[in-house]
């Protein structure tokens, strides 16, 4: 299992860090610990409903969406300045060989914690004797 994007070394190197879909409203952490990888990422703003997490071809992602709720209220505002952001966010993780069945993920206080538990592996080595 590896949480470094797949194409890393290769010539796309900032294509994993750098979605199209606004990265910098989904900052984490990932780390390791008791054997499992967890990854807590900051979504304040977003309740769980808005938020969806998917696994494909060995890709944990993330997806969420703020909708820009706009009332009758709203017709009489003349905004000096909009920061907040409304739309899809995603990020996407490259695990490998994952069992899809053993992730656990919570959300509280703004917070989603995802954890994923490390695949055992199978040491496959062999020594050949030479004759």
């Amino acid at each position: 299992m590896d949480l470094i994007p797949r194409r890393f070394y290769l010539d796309d190197v900032f294509d994993d860090f750098m979605s199209r879909k606004a990265v910098n409203g989904m900052k984490c952490d990932i780390y390791e610990k008791n054997g499992d990888y967890h990854i807590e990422m900051d979504m304040p703003g977003f309740s769980k409903e808005d938020i969806t997490l998917e696994t494909n071809d060995g890709y944990l992602t993330i997806k969420a969406q703020k909708n820009n709720e706009v009332n009758e209220e709203d017709n009489d505002k003349n905004y000096i300045r909009r920061e907040r952001s409304y739309g899809e966010y995603e990020r996407s993780f490259y695990l490998g060989d994952l069992d899809q069945d053993s992730i656990d993920a919570s959300f509280n206080n703004g917070v989603l914690k995802v954890v994923v538990p490390k695949k055992e592996t199978v040491d496959n080595k062999k020594k050949i004797e030479i004759k």
